[in-house]
């Protein structure tokens, strides 16, 4: 490491931030491009193939469904901005767990980029605008697809692509920064543990209605059903303040994700 390089890790923004992210996004796509580009595909596919066998297969047996905003919507058009959120969550999480799993405790590829100019909020944030993009590209797919079976039942279902960005953004940095903290593998399936629940029971298939009252508070402490109830709000159009608290959620969830994952790069690799 350089003089220079060193002097900027005693301390203050310096240590922390080089202004060069961008560096750490462009290996991203190179990697995706040569290696990772089934994965990249599949993600895709997923949500639409759940859309076609619950939404228009189990559509056709439920019928409709009342929003918890008292919206009457056909039973496709309440669980499609669910499956966006889900997709959203799932991307993000993929790209912030196993694949930053890998890279800091396999491939040591964080040890050699925080020897460069680069500080840990550098790597942290070109890391979750990858995953950011890559659940944009998602989003805009899918949403194409949900306007082709007239599932979009209002105007404002095109603000469900920065609401899809931003439930991206809050898995990916709490992801990257819990993901710092575990050792082996067998610690990362505590992640798919906490997942699969959130899948199953954010009123991404029925109304949270259906639970009792105690396990309502538990689900609306979980961060998918603040994205599934906010992409739902905007695609059906009930759109009031109350998205406001779903955004503040994710808000608060980016810095917390941020900061955690700053300080434990900057641990591990130049305390």
């Amino acid at each position: 490491m350089s003089a220079v390089t060193t002097a900027r890790r005693r301390g203050g923004v310096g240590a922390l931030w080089a202004g060069n992210p961008q560096a750490v996004l462009q290996r991203s796509f190179l990697a995706a491009r040569s290696s990772n580009w089934v994965v990249v595909v599949s993600g895709f596919f997923e949500p639409v193939l759940y859309l076609a066998s619950m939404g228009i297969g189990l559509g056709a047996l439920v019928g409709e469904v009342t929003t918890s905003t008292g919206m009457v919507v056909p039973y496709a058009a309440y669980i499609a901005p669910a499956l966006l959120a889900v997709s959203a969550m799932n991307g993000a999480v993929y790209d912030s767990t196993w694949n930053v799993f890998f890279k800091l405790n396999y491939g040591k590829l964080y040890e050699g980029m925080l020897s460069t100019s680069l500080g840990p909020l550098d790597v942290a944030l070109g890391e979750i605008l990858y995953a950011l993009i890559r659940g944009l590209v998602y989003a805009c797919g899918f949403m194409v697809i949900m306007q082709l079976f007239g599932l979009n039942l209002a105007p404002t279902a095109i603000l469900a692509l920065p609401a899809v960005v931003l439930i991206a953004f809050g898995f990916a940095s709490l992801g990257m920064a819990i993901t710092s903290y575990m050792r082996t593998f067998q610690h990362m399936d505590w992640i798919t543990l906490l997942m699969l629940p959130m899948f199953l029971f954010s009123a991404t298939f029925f109304p949270i209605t259906q639970y009792p009252a105690p396990i309502q508070f538990l689900v609306q402490a979980f961060p998918l059903w603040h994205g599934v109830e906010l992409i739902r709000g905007l695609t059906t159009g009930a759109v009031s303040p109350v998205l406001l608290w779903h955004v503040l959620y994710y808000v608060v969830m980016i810095a917390v994700g941020l900061i955690f994952t700053t300080k434990r790069l900057r641990a591990l690799f130049l305390d």
